[in-house]
């Protein structure tokens, strides 16, 4: 699979989990408005699982916006936040706990979200960046045809210099054979 395919193929991934976010959005919002709860944007992410910054997000903020005014219309009910299997309602300090709960739950999600976006970005880097397999192929290719190449010139310039090296010990003993001849003839022509 090709770097495009993949990016393509993560991008039609992104874009159905984004559709599918949405649509629990405005899922959770209609229940909530039915349910008689108040639509509020963290309802919303809590009941849809998805994060507030979706629910403020263009598409579903204007649902959020008209179901608080269609219940702001209507006569208000007392917050009665009641715990599973209870029928009276939080204590204030019941509620803040759970927010400080909740507060550390997101601190921690979140830093695990930017840790799992880290790695991707790594990962991801890695494969754009990174030559791809045909291209490194080749280009081992042809650095054998060059060391081969360069193999063959050096084996020619040894056979050369061997050459030349036997070609000067020839000469050096003609040179010497020449100087003793030239020694004698120089001997004699003085006796």
């Amino acid at each position: 699979m090709t770097t495009t395919a993949r990016a393509r193929a993560m991008l039609a991934a992104r874009a159905k989990d984004s559709h599918d976010k949405r649509r629990r959005a405005l899922a959770a919002i209609q229940a909530l408005e039915a349910a008689g709860t108040p639509v509020t944007a963290t309802a919303v992410a809590t009941a849809a699982e998805v994060s507030t910054w979706l629910v403020y997000a263009d598409g579903v903020r204007e649902h959020l916006h008209d179901a608080r005014r269609r219940q702001a219309g209507r006569e208000p009910s007392p917050l009665t936040t009641a715990l599973p299997g209870r029928a009276e309602p939080a204590s204030q300090a019941s509620l803040r706990a759970d927010l400080a709960v909740a507060r550390d739950e997101i601190r921690r999600l979140r830093a695990e979200r930017d840790k799992l976006r880290a790695r991707l970005r790594l990962h991801l880097g890695a494969e754009i960046e990174g030559p791809d397999r045909a291209g490194l192929i080749a280009r081992v290719a042809s650095l054998e045809t060059a060391t081969r190449q360069l193999a063959a010139e050096r084996d020619a310039r040894a056979t050369e210099i061997s050459h030349a090296q036997r070609r000067i010990g020839e000469l050096e003993d003609e040179l010497t054979a020449a100087r003793e001849s030239l020694r004698r003839a120089i001997r004699q022509a003085n006796r």
